[in-house]
């Protein structure tokens, strides 16, 4: 079955090109998640901070071939936690990390919650948003596979991390 699951870590290009890596995903779009509207969902109107979206991947993937568990590994292999409103060099309102979900989606909602609740027991201050997908407006076409069409471009996420977590099997009881 495929299903889906809604990613922020700082900008979207690094948590695509992660994605995207890993079994079992058969589709990554970047975009803008749980924003104010569609007239706001374009980079320009984003940045500013004013619009409440973050740049956000949404993932399809196979649930023969991938869990939720592997995807969120990932994504927490990646991204700081602790993190308000920043991931590594990125700053501002748009680059805060967070989970979110389809509305009604209750398999991929109660995995999503058990996941974060062992997250989250791991830091003090932990920052990471957790809540279902209100909206989702794709990108710009540019920023879709941003780093295969630019390979030597910018990237918070370090390249050798990606290929790693894409090799690496993952144990399914990591988080049980």
């Amino acid at each position: 079955m495929i299903a889906e699951i809604y990613l922020a870590g700082g900008c979207f290009w690094g948590i695509e090109h992660l994605m995207k890596a890993l079994p079992g995903v058969v589709d990554t779009t970047c975009g803008y998640a749980n924003g104010t509207g569609e007239q706001d969902a374009d980079y320009r109107t984003v940045c500013t901070g004013r619009t409440g979206f973050r740049e956000t991947v949404r993932v399809r993937f196979d649930t023969d071939a991938t869990s939720v568990d592997a995807l969120l590994y990932a994504l927490f292999h990646v991204i700081e936690p602790e993190a308000v409103n920043r991931q590594a060099h990125d700053v501002g309102t748009q680059y805060q990390a967070g989970v979110y979900w389809m509305p009604g989606d209750e398999a991929v909602e109660a995995d999503v919650h058990r996941v974060m609740a062992v997250e989250r027991a791991r830091y003090e201050h932990f920052a990471v948003e957790e809540k279902p997908l209100e909206n989702f407006f794709a990108a710009e076409e540019y920023h879709q596979d941003y780093l295969d069409k630019n390979p030597a471009g910018y990237c918070h996420v370090p390249r050798a991390t990606i290929a790693q977590l894409a090799s690496e099997p993952f144990d399914e009881g990591y988080y049980r």
